[in-house]
């Protein structure tokens, strides 16, 4: 009988461990691989009112990259289970502090992308929405000088934000 209970036992523990499982992703990502094999990303054309000419390729190719290394989906032109489209609607320069002489001492740069986001495997996940980040820069320097560095640390910035949205359900 002892010999019964135990064997009993044992066997609860192993159906438990067997049927419980705890899953990390590293990467941040919340994927249903089974669901979703695609996304398609289109070419976010630059509508702001101030242009800077590599904007638009450099977020596009970012984002792009973004999933390809932290997902397993293809990237396709169109039709894809999931769906990025937009545009980039602001780029603009805004002086942050003045100097008693009423000139700024630090300028802001600030970048704003409207992403649609189509999820044709779960449509209550759609959604439109803005992303805007900024980085701030003293004005020792030129626009010309920072403007390469500042505009890639903001891509990434709002590439993380809209990854973060679409597909790691935080």
């Amino acid at each position: 009988m002892k010999k019964l209970h135990q064997t009993g036992v044992i066997m609860i523990v192993c159906m438990v461990l067997i049927s419980c499982s705890i899953t990390y992703k590293f990467n941040g990502a919340s994927i249903d691989y089974t669901k979703v094999h695609s996304i398609s990303i289109k070419d976010f054309p630059n509508m702001a009112p101030l242009i800077y000419p590599p904007l638009e390729q450099k977020f596009t190719e970012e984002l792009k990259d973004k999933y390809t290394r932290q997902t397993k989906l293809q990237i396709l032109r169109e039709n894809g289970d999931l769906d990025l489209e937009g545009e980039i609607t602001n780029y603009v320069f805004m002086p942050q502090a003045v100097k008693e002489d009423a000139y700024a001492s630090q300028t802001r740069l600030s970048i704003t992308v409207r992403v649609r986001y189509t999820n044709n495997t779960n449509p209550d996940e759609d959604f439109e929405q803005s992303f805007t980040a900024y980085q701030d820069f003293s004005n020792n320097n030129t626009i010309e000088q920072v403007q390469d560095e500042l505009s890639q640390l903001i891509v990434e910035e709002i590439v993380d934000q809209i990854f973060n949205q679409t597909v790691a359900n935080w």
